[in-house]
């Protein structure tokens, strides 16, 4: 496997890099509560927007297709965006919950929840950083360090379910499968498995899987959703696979993968490639053996000078070169691209 670091990027600002993400050809980088945006054919700084300090660190971005841009604050809010398509600077649409949201809810005392000591709060909010976001048939789903997840129609922007004490302490990730199973990661060291109940419109525990020995900090799923990969302190990334011939979404743990030095930080699986991302400045690349031995590490990517905070697929292998594009940004303030030629059969 042959690895090329072709472009080097960096903010206006000095400041970490938090998150990565694309949509068509734009890619997003948040550096601290700025959210960066580079043209991908030439990477060129497009736009710069949220230059609200108080909105603290962004943790996440997530796409509704050409409609918005969802970015998730420390200050415990989603902001919603709207991209002008010819300029491609972007607008603040709303803060969720919406003022509207807030207001209808407000009138009913069962709305409210306990979330500290003598302090009650609605329950379409979070009270603490949310940490991750991802968007999936009309619906968005939001963790938070409160412990809890949330789903919002992406249409109304309006919140349609709360899931509090969802884990023991801070969720970390989330990921959503094809047939709607959802993932959450934990710092309480598990990962737990939901399923939407459409009689009610509620989702419910299926199972939690606990082979981490301490926070797990990322998710990813393969292509068809059947293997879950996490990555956590324990500089691991365990590899779990849905039982055969399961009538359930029970997923069984089939191996760790080591390398890594430090906590893993991020994951994202390209193509029939897993990438990950570490405490340890490096980025690591594990493919599937062709003897069915499980995965191996087939390159390590040098580079950044402080921990590799996240990870982004700009482009997957083509028929024509076999080559992917991968992102990384890091807490150096800096964003490589790294080109991967693959292995073939």
């Amino acid at each position: 496997m042959q690895t090329n670091q072709t472009t080097l990027l960096a903010p206006q600002t000095n400041s970490h890099i938090s998150c990565l993400a694309v949509h068509d050809s734009l890619l997003y980088a948040a550096s601290t509560n700025a959210v960066n945006v580079f043209d991908l054919s030439n990477y060129t700084l497009v736009d710069a927007f949220n230059d609200d300090a108080t909105s603290g660190s962004v943790k996440s971005i997530a796409f509704n297709g050409a409609a918005n841009v969802f970015t998730a604050h420390q200050d415990s809010k989603i902001r919603v965006w709207q991209m002008a398509a010819e300029s491609k600077k972007h607008s603040l649409v709303c803060t969720l919950p919406t003022i509207m949201d807030r207001f209808c809810r407000s009138l009913l005392p069962k709305n409210y929840v306990q979330v500290r000591r003598r302090r009650k709060r609605l329950w379409i909010e979070h009270y603490d950083t949310v940490s991750g976001l991802v968007v999936d048939k009309g619906l968005m789903y939001s963790v938070s360090w409160d412990k809890s997840f949330k789903i919002w129609s992406v249409s109304n922007h309006r919140c349609l379910e709360s899931v509090k004490g969802a884990h023991e302490d801070a969720v970390n990730a989330v990921v959503v499968s094809a047939n709607g199973t959802v993932y959450t990661a934990s710092a309480d060291a598990c990962i737990r498995v939901w399923e939407r109940n459409d009689s009610v419109r509620r989702h419910t525990l299926v199972t939690t899987l606990e082979k981490h020995k301490s926070t797990v900090n990322a998710l990813a799923l393969n292509g068809d959703g059947r293997v879950l990969f996490s990555g956590g302190f324990d500089s691991r990334i365990l590899v779990w696979e849905k039982e055969e011939n399961g009538e359930n979404n029970n997923m069984v743990f089939r191996e760790a993968l080591s390398g890594h030095t430090g906590a893993i930080l991020c994951l994202i699986n390209v193509d029939d490639m897993l990438a990950s991302g570490s405490f340890d400045r490096t980025v690591r690349i594990w493919q599937h053996g062709k003897d069915s031995t499980g995965y191996h590490c087939m390159v390590v990517m040098e580079g950044h000078e402080k921990p590799v905070k996240s990870l982004v697929a700009v482009s997957a292998a083509g028929a024509s070169n076999g080559v992917v594009s991968v992102c990384s940004g890091s807490l150096d303030g800096e964003i490589k691209i790294w080109e991967i030629k693959r292995m073939t059969a």
